[in-house]
């Protein structure tokens, strides 16, 4: 019996607690709902900034790296033995100069070849042309021996070709850059022989905005500073804009720099180019806080009184926590930077002490 009693009792005891816990739930969801309410009912509180047009300056830096003016990787043009190699790694070669020789017998032989073949077949044509002239001969005869002389003058430049090819010449100038031959090495034609590389003039190529790449233009002079040489700039010139940008909406800009003596620069260092404008926009920015739900919306809040209104613009270059406004605002209209996420347009708002200007 008394466990009974005492089962009674502890039922009717948690019956009583979770009651009271239901209740004490709904006075605070109550008093939640009031206070939102209560909060609807007052002025949002919020930071504003005052609309400025200020000058902006268009000049940028961009980083890239300083490649070679002229580079190319040298191909054997004829097939045989290297009997003579005159330069070496860092060789400072002129365009023209002859840099190795390959064995050139058998090209030779078939050269005399040709050119003994080539004299007989011009005499046998100018006798033939004689003999037309006096009935000796038929005209195709005569085109005859003019085609066979044709063919043989082919014969002899393509020998005359294939023996200067043993002669290996420096394509353009330069530094031979790198060696793949030996002396005594067999060649087969297309085998890779020389890298050489034009250090005289540099280039530097670095990637540009959308938004900055339609400042430039071929020609453009440009101030270059390296890392390497900190103190001193170099004179550039741009020579090439890319038509076309990459999926990030950058553009290669190219431009060729000039080297300073004792501070020259080498391939493959840093550098970064100074794009300057003595030119200045009026530009509004504004923080980058102040568009609903990020820069893409191209909504804002503006302060009309007290009372927040919604506003569509149009977004420009992002300057780190600062965005260009384009078209939408005016100056000294009011922008609320925070606590837009509480605002509904039309309602009412207080600006907090800490609102910038």
């Amino acid at each position: 019996m008394k466990k009974i009693i005492i089962w009674g009792l502890v039922t009717v005891g948690a019956f009583v607690l979770i009651m009271w816990k239901l209740n004490s739930n709904k006075k605070a969801n109550e008093s939640k709902i009031e206070f939102v309410k209560q909060s609807n009912i007052g002025d949002v509180p919020v930071l504003v900034q005052t609309v400025v047009p200020n000058d902006f300056s268009k000049s940028f830096l961009a980083n890239g790296n300083f490649e070679p003016i002229r580079e190319l990787s040298y191909l054997a043009e004829a097939a045989g033995r290297v009997t003579r190699l005159l330069v070496d790694e860092g060789s400072v070669v002129k365009q023209g100069q002859i840099i190795a020789y390959i064995d050139g017998q058998i090209v030779g032989t078939d050269l005399e070849s040709a050119k003994a073949n080539l004299n007989q077949l011009k005499i046998d044509a100018d006798r033939f042309e004689s003999a037309f002239q006096t009935g000796g001969v038929t005209r195709k005869q005569m085109d005859d021996a003019k085609l066979q002389y044709d063919i043989a003058k082919t014969r002899y430049e393509a020998a005359s070709r294939r023996v200067s090819d043993t002669y290996v010449k420096a394509p353009i100038s330069g530094i031979i850059n790198k060696k793949y031959i030996e002396l005594g090495a067999y060649l087969s034609v297309g085998n890779k022989m020389f890298d050489i590389v034009d250090v005289s003039r540099l280039k530097l190529s670095v990637s540009v905005p959308e938004a900055q790449v339609v400042t430039l233009k071929k020609g453009q002079k440009v101030e270059v500073t390296s890392n390497v040489f900190p103190e001193t700039k170099y004179d550039a010139t741009i020579t090439f804009i890319a038509a076309k940008g990459d999926n990030s909406l950058n553009y290669p800009v190219e431009m060729e720099v000039s080297n300073v003596a004792g501070k020259e620069l080498k391939a493959g260092m840093y550098g970064t180019a100074n794009f300057t404008d003595t030119n200045t926009d009026k530009a509004i920015f504004v923080a980058r806080t102040a568009f609903i739900g990020g820069v893409n919306s191209n909504e804002v809040y503006v302060m009309e009184g007290n009372v927040a209104k919604k506003r569509k613009v149009v977004a420009g270059r992002i300057l780190g926590d600062q965005v260009e406004v384009r078209e939408g605002l005016k100056d000294g209209e009011t922008v609320i930077t925070s606590g837009q996420i509480n605002l509904t347009d039309g309602a009412t708002v207080s600006v907090q002490r800490n609102a910038t200007k």
